[in-house]
């Protein structure tokens, strides 16, 4: 029998109600801003609750519309929140389970991963963790069939998930970070510091601190590799919680990036 790693955060963080799951995400999906092409080589996407993060996600994954059956292969890191650990951890498991369905871990991406040494196997990282698990219904909404190699990122220096990336980041293989910017500080505070944030993302400039985005150890790798590779980087969205559905006494920040070829 498949080892599959069951959602954690299923009605909670997004309907457990598999047509009311597609039905939000391609409401979301078709409200978001055209994107320009060509479509991304990588992207940053937020990772809180639908209700707050939702539509920023939906910003860059609205950036993947056509690319339904030309995807395969889709590389998720994202920081690790519960289970303090050095290095990525894969989930050891052979499909995630979402209400849309099962997908695929990608078995070539894994070995090629471990062969890195900063890449081990850790079910109980993966087992509560939302940053991963939040990314798939988007993803299975846009592109239908892929497989995925899900990596959390514990503690770890850019180089190390750079070198992974470089690893694992071939013509056919879509890199995704998973990443909320700010957190719990009042609203106008927010938005400043959030738009720091995603300067440094536009100029490559890293690293950056954790304080600022909780996936910060994943975008320090992307932003080295998308040096060496002389990719330019998009602002898709900036909001925070207190524009989507929260207060505006503590938010979220979350930001949305797309990665192209410079022409």
């Amino acid at each position: 029998m498949a080892r599959v790693r069951a959602p954690a955060v299923a009605g909670s963080f997004y309907p457990a109600a598999a047509p009311l799951l597609a039905q939000q995400v391609d409401r979301w999906l078709e409200q978001a801003p055209a994107c320009s092409s060509p479509p991304p080589s990588a992207l940053i996407v937020p990772h809180a609750g639908y209700m707050y993060s939702g539509p920023v996600a939906a910003s860059g994954y609205a950036c993947l519309r056509g690319l339904k059956g030309q995807v395969r292969h889709v590389l998720l890191l994202g920081p690790c929140h519960f289970v303090p650990m050095n290095g990525l951890a894969h989930p050891d498991a052979e499909l995630l389970r979402t209400p849309l369905g099962d997908v695929p871990v990608d078995e070539a991406l894994r070995e090629r991963a471990e062969a890195t040494h900063h890449v081990c196997a850790s079910a109980v990282a993966h087992r509560r963790e939302h940053s991963l698990e939040v990314q798939l219904p988007f993803l299975q909404r846009v592109l239908g069939d892929f497989d995925v190699l899900p990596l959390v990122v514990g503690s770890t220096r850019p180089e190390e998930v750079a070198e992974v990336l470089d690893t694992l980041w071939t013509e056919d293989v879509l890199p995704i970070i998973s990443s909320d910017l700010s957190h719990y500080l009042p609203y106008d505070t927010a938005r400043t510091v959030d738009r720091e944030t995603a300067d440094h993302i536009l100029r490559l400039d890293g690293p950056l601190e954790e304080d600022f985005a909780c996936g910060a150890a994943a975008i320090n790798g992307l932003l080295l590799v998308a040096r060496r590779r002389g990719l330019r980087a998009e602002l898709l969205d900036l909001r925070s919680s207190g524009d989507t559905a929260g207060g505006k006494q503590e938010v979220v920040g979350y930001g949305a990036f797309a990665f192209h070829p410079r022409t």
